[in-house]
C-alpha cells in the first residue's frame, strides 16, 4: 500500500496515474468512519478516480485502522491509486483542504468527508450532471436515515429545480438563495425524493445555498476562484471554510445540488466542536448574523 509524509504522492511505482476525478479525503480521529467512507467509495464503478486521504489524527493514522486498511486493501486491488498522507501540524480545515486541493492533478475533484457513505451509482451520477450542468461544481447533501420518521415540509418550502442551465449566482445572508440552507437537514431530501418519485437512473438539479460534505467540483473553477487559498486570514480554530469556497465558485460558475442524493451522514459526533469563528465572516468581511452556524447535513 501507498504510504508517504506529507506533501509527497505514493501512487504505484510513484507515478500518478491520470484519472477523471481525484477523490480528496480529510480526516482526524475517525478510524471506523473513514473505513466506511472507503467502503462506500469501493462500491462506486465508473468514472476512473484516485483516491487522497490526510490524515490529521493526534496518534495513529486512522487507516491503521483494520477496517481502514482492509478498505484500503480493496481499493488498490480494483486498481484504484490510494495515495495516504500525514499533514500535520493542524492549521485548521480550510489549511488542510487546500493541501488536498494542491495533491490533485485530475479535471474533477471531490471533496469528501470522512463521515459520509456514497451508495453505489453515485460518483457515477454527480460526474454525468458535472458534465450536462457544466458548472462550478455539484453535490449530494448527506442525508441523516436517523431522521426517516422526521418530516420537516417548513424547511423544505425554499427547494427549487433548476429550469434550464444552471447560471453563476451571488449568496449571501439577506438574499433570497441563503433561505435554502434548511433543505439539507435531517432527511429532507430523502422525502423530497421519495415525493417526487423519480424513476431509476434520473436526476434533477437543485438551486442550493451551499453544500457540505460531498462535492464535485471542476478543478480548475475551484482554483479559479481561490481554492482554500484563504487560510492564512483565519484561526486554526473555526468553521464553515467550504461554504467560503462554494460562494466563490458559485458567483463565477454556477452549482447545484442533485436529487436524489446518494450520500448517507454517518451521524457520528462532530469533530468540529469550536464554531465560534464563521470563515465567511473573516474572509467575506460581512456580517453574518442569519448564519445559522451548520455547513453539515444533519441537524
Amino acid at each position: 500500500m501507498s504510504r508517504r509524509s506529507s506533501g509527497q504522492w505514493a501512487g504505484r511505482g510513484g507515478v500518478p496515474e491520470r484519472v477523471d476525478v481525484d477523490v480528496l479525503v480529510p480526516t482526524c480521529n475517525r478510524p471506523a468512519e473513514l473505513a466506511v467512507t472507503l467502503s462506500g467509495l469501493a462500491g462506486q464503478a465508473d468514472p476512473s478516480f484516485r483516491v487522497v486521504v490526510s490524515d490529521q489524527s493526534s496518534d495513529a493514522p486512522a487507516w491503521e485502522h483494520p477496517a481502514a486498511a482492509a478498505m484500503v486493501r480493496v481499493l488498490e486491488a480494483q486498481g484504484r491509486p490510494v495515495t495516504l498522507l500525514r499533514h500535520l501540524p493542524r492549521r485548521g480545515l480550510a489549511e488542510h483542504r487546500q493541501f488536498l486541493l494542491d495533491q490533485s492533478n485530475a479535471a474533477k475533484c471531490l471533496f469528501l468527508d470522512d463521515d459520509v457513505w456514497l451508495e453505489p451509482g453515485a460518483l457515477e451520477r454527480m460526474n454525468r450532471a458535472l458534465d450536462e450542468l457544466d458548472c462550478g461544481f455539484v453535490g449530494m447533501a448527506p442525508q441523516g436515515l436517523s431522521y426517516l420518521d422526521d418530516r420537516r415540509p417548513e424547511q423544505t418550502e425554499g427547494f427549487e429545480v433548476w429550469d434550464g442551465p444552471v447560471t453563476p449566482e451571488r449568496i449571501r445572508p439577506g438574499t433570497p438563495g441563503f433561505e435554502r440552507w434548511p433543505l439539507h437537514s435531517a432527511a429532507n431530501l430523502t422525502h423530497l425524493s421519495a415525493d417526487l418519485s423519480l424513476p431509476p437512473g434520473e436526476w434533477l438539479p437543485y438551486r442550493v445555498a451551499w453544500l457540505g460534505g460531498c462535492v464535485l467540483y471542476r478543478r480548475e473553477a475551484l482554483r479559479d476562484a481561490g481554492g482554500f487559498s484563504f487560510w492564512p486570514s483565519l484561526p486554526a480554530d473555526h468553521a464553515g471554510e467550504d461554504v467560503v469556497a462554494q460562494w466563490q465558485v458559485m458567483e463565477r460558475y454556477g452549482a447545484a445540488g442533485i436529487l436524489p442524493s446518494g450520500a448517507v451522514h454517518l451521524e457520528s459526533p462532530t469533530t468540529v466542536t469550536d464554531r465560534r469563528v464563521e470563515a465567511y465572516d473573516v474572509v467575506l468581511a460581512e456580517p453574518v448574523a442569519a448564519y445559522a452556524g451548520n455547513s453539515g447535513a444533519v441537524d
